[in-house]
C-alpha cells in the first residue's frame, strides 16, 4: 500500500512543496525527496521557478545533497556536467563528436505557483484542473502577497505515523478542545454553524462569534476578498477547502488569546484584526494566513510508518527579529500543537497496528475526515478503473 500510495497519490498529483520566499533569489534553491525522487526547486536566471529532477544526465549522480542552498549553476560533484539554473547543460568534459548538449539538460518537473507556494506534480500529465483551482483561491489569497514575504523559521518533525493518520488528524477539530489548549485559546468554541447546536451557555459567546464574523467579512471585502468558503475536497483531483474565519479575544493573531506576534502586518493586509484565512489542499498541505504571518505546512511519507511535517513562518520581509517578532513567541503555539498532533499521531499508528483494531464510526463533525478518505479512495478507483476519469485525472492502469 505504501508503493502504491506513492506511486498513485505522491506520484500523480499536485504536491505543495515550498513557498517562493524560500528561494527569493536567481540560484535560491530547495530540494525536495517524495520517496526515492530528489527534486530541485530553483530561482532561475529569469527569475521564474524552475523544478528539475536531481539525478545528473551523465551517469545519474545526485547533483545537491544540501536541503536548500543558492548556486550560479549546478555543477554535479561526479564528472562536473555543468547546468544552468533552467536545468540546461552548459558543460560536457570529453564530449563525443557531435554530441548535443541540449539534449540532456536535466529533466523537468511539472510546476505550477499559486500566489506564492509552489506546488509541483511528478507526472508527465498532471491533473488538469490545478489552473481552474488556481482562479477560485487567488483572489482570497493575492491580498497576503506570500512570495515577498521573508522565511522567520522553520522546523521538520519526523511522526511515527502513516501519512494518511497525519492528513485525517489535521482535517478535524474534534480533538481540539482537549488536545489543543494553545490553539483554541485563539480560537472560538465551535465545531458546528447549526444554532440549535449551541447551549444557552454558549449563546454569548456564540453572538461574538456572529459579530466577529460580520466584521471580518465586511474587512475581506475592502481588500477584494471573495466572502464564503469554498469546499471542493473530495470532488476533484486536486481537492482543496478555503474558510476566512474569525479569531476570538483579542482576535489578532495565533498569540495566546489571539495576541498579535508581529509588529509588521503582511502583504495589503491593514486590519490586524484580520481573522484565520485557512487553506487545505490534498493530499500533503495546509496553510493559515493572518495580518501579520504566515504558516504553511506540507507532510511527506518517508516510510510505511512515518511522515514528516514541514512548518514555515513568513513575516513581512521589513519585520526584524527581535524588534518587530520574537521567534519564540512567533512559533510558541504552532510548536506544541504540532508536538500535541505528533502525539495524537503516534498513539493512532500503535493503535491501528493493534490485530485487535475495529474501526468506529465518524462524529458528525469530521466530515473533513471523512472528505479526505473518500478523495483517496476515488483517486485509487481512478488508477484501477481505466478510461479517462472525468474528473481529470488520466488513469495509468497496471496489471497487478
Amino acid at each position: 500500500m505504501y508503493a502504491l500510495d506513492l506511486e498513485v497519490i505522491f506520484g500523480r498529483h499536485w504536491l505543495f512543496c515550498a513557498t517562493e520566499a524560500e528561494i527569493p533569489e536567481p540560484g535560491d534553491f530547495v530540494t525536495v525527496e517524495v520517496g526515492s525522487t530528489s527534486v530541485i526547486i530553483v530561482r532561475d536566471d529569469d527569475e521564474g521557478v524552475s523544478a528539475l529532477l536531481n539525478v545528473c544526465r551523465h551517469r545519474g549522480s545526485r547533483i545537491v545533497d544540501d536541503p536548500c542552498g543558492a548556486v550560479g549553476n549546478f555543477v554535479c560533484p561526479y564528472h562536473q556536467w555543468t547546468y544552468r539554473t533552467d536545468g540546461s547543460l552548459i558543460f560536457a568534459e570529453s564530449s563525443q563528436p557531435g554530441f548535443d548538449r541540449s539534449a540532456f539538460g536535466l529533466r523537468r518537473v511539472p510546476v505550477r505557483s499559486l500566489a506564492g507556494l509552489v506546488f509541483v506534480c511528478l507526472s508527465d500529465e498532471p491533473p488538469v484542473d490545478f489552473d481552474e483551482v488556481a482562479g477560485v483561491l487567488e483572489p482570497y489569497l493575492a491580498p497576503y502577497r506570500l512570495a515577498g514575504l521573508k522565511v522567520a523559521h522553520q522546523t521538520d518533525l519526523m511522526e511515527a505515523g502513516n501519512w494518511k493518520l497525519v492528513m485525517e488528524n489535521n482535517r478535524e477539530c474534534l480533538h481540539c478542545d482537549a488536545g489543543h489548549p494553545e490553539l483554541t485559546s485563539a480560537y472560538f468554541p465551535f465545531l458546528t454553524s447549526n444554532p440549535e447546536d449551541i447551549t444557552p451557555r454558549l449563546r454569548p459567546v456564540y453572538e461574538e462569534y456572529l459579530g466577529a464574523g460580520a466584521k471580518l467579512t465586511e474587512a475581506g471585502a475592502t481588500r477584494g476578498i471573495p466572502s464564503g468558503a469554498r469546499r471542493e475536497l473530495d470532488s476533484r483531483p486536486t481537492g482543496y477547502q478555503v474558510t476566512h474565519m474569525p479569531l476570538a479575544g483579542k482576535g489578532r493573531s495565533f498569540g495566546m488569546g489571539g495576541a498579535p506576534v508581529s509588529a509588521k502586518l503582511i502583504g495589503d493586509v491593514h486590519d490586524a484584526v484580520f481573522g484565520d484565512m485557512s487553506v487545505h489542499f490534498q493530499p500533503n498541505s495546509w496553510f493559515h494566513l493572518l495580518s501579520d504571518h504566515a504558516i504553511v505546512f506540507r507532510a511527506l511519507p518517508v516510510a510505511p510508518d512515518r511522515t514528516l511535517v514541514r512548518t514555515t513562518w513568513l513575516v513581512s520581509a521589513d519585520a526584524v527579529e527581535g524588534v518587530d517578532y520574537d521567534v519564540d513567541r512567533l512559533t510558541e503555539v504552532w510548536t506544541a500543537t504540532n508536538d500535541e498532533d505528533r502525539g495524537f499521531v503516534e498513539r493512532q499508528q500503535r493503535g491501528v497496528s493493534d490485530p485487535g483494531y475495529l474501526p468506529g464510526p465518524y462524529a458528525t463533525v469530521e466530515f473533513d475526515v471523512e472528505a479526505f478518505v473518500t478523495w483517496y479512495i476515488r483517486r485509487l478507483e481512478s488508477h484501477f478503473g481505466g478510461g479517462r476519469d472525468h474528473l481529470g485525472l488520466v488513469p495509468q492502469t497496471a496489471a497487478r
